[in-house]
């Protein structure tokens, strides 16, 4: 078959390959957020049922995101020192939020109402995993590492990350709140407000992934910087440190989606 010649007079007239994709992406866009916007008039039940179910999974899955110690992170990263290594993983931990699609893994990410896009709940649920890690290895770069096992450590750095602070190990009272009901409870209303947030991470299905990409970068960022200047008034230098035994690792590996984020944290990654 021939290829059709359009002329050079009517060209313009005729949308390209690109255009017609971004026009495409405006209008899957368009319906998903109008979902949302539809869920939010009918009362925002589903909406909200569908965050409360996000912010279950994440307080569920914390436990799981894998958390290099610093000897680790000290053989990947030869030569650096506390601030250097630090603004490393900050680097790459913006790298990797900013490279997460609405869609990856979607369709097997986790159920959600109508009301809020699948994408948008993998979007979320991986950009979590990627803070979540990055704040808990922060926490080991300045010699910070909360006291307790797995569970115990993980709440402590779901904390750190929603309230966007360093732990502060000579308050071991706050520690021990991150166990209780309570805690929880404000650590579920904390995590729906940051959810509520990312809404405007739809736009990227309306004018391009950039806009996306440049949200979860710049709030990464933001983030890690809050966090990291907490733990700098707090830090122990690392001849310092007594011996502290490796991180153990989870036993049961992430789904499919947040591990496809998690590997966007690469070591040699610059920002």
């Amino acid at each position: 078959m021939g290829t059709a010649i359009v002329p050079s007079d009517t060209a313009s007239a005729v949308p390209s390959a690109t255009g017609a994709d971004e026009e495409a992406r405006h209008w899957s866009g368009a319906r998903r957020l109008q979902a949302v916007k539809n869920g939010v008039r009918k009362g925002g039940g589903s909406v909200r049922g569908a965050v409360l179910y996000i912010a279950e999974w994440i307080i569920e899955n914390a436990p799981r995101v894998p958390v290099r110690d610093l000897a680790t992170l000290r053989a990947q990263f030869p030569g650096l020192g506390p601030d250097q290594l630090a603004d490393k993983l900050i680097s790459g931990a913006a790298n990797a939020t900013s490279t997460v699609g609405a869609g990856i893994g979607a369709a097997a990410m986790l159920p959600v109402p109508p009301a809020m896009p699948a994408e948008l709940a993998a979007e979320i649920t991986s950009v979590a995993a990627i803070e979540i890690k990055l704040v808990a290895e922060l926490h080991e770069v300045y010699g910070l590492r909360p006291p307790g096992a797995l569970k115990e450590r993980s709440l402590a750095y779901l904390t750190a990350w929603t309230e966007e602070r360093g732990i502060d190990l000579t308050k071991p009272t706050t520690l021990n709140a991150a166990l209780g009901g309570q805690m929880k409870r404000e650590l579920r209303q904390q995590i729906m407000k940051r959810m509520f947030r990312s809404l405007p991470n739809l736009m990227p299905f309306m004018v391009g992934a950039a806009v996306g990409a440049v949200m979860n970068r710049r709030d990464t960022r933001k983030v890690a910087e809050k966090v990291r200047t907490d733990l700098r008034g707090r830090a122990v230098a690392w001849d310092a440190l007594r011996q502290l035994p490796p991180l153990e690792q989870p036993s049961k590996p992430l789904p499919e989606a947040a591990r496809a984020a998690l590997e966007g944290m690469d070591p040699g990654t610059d920002g």
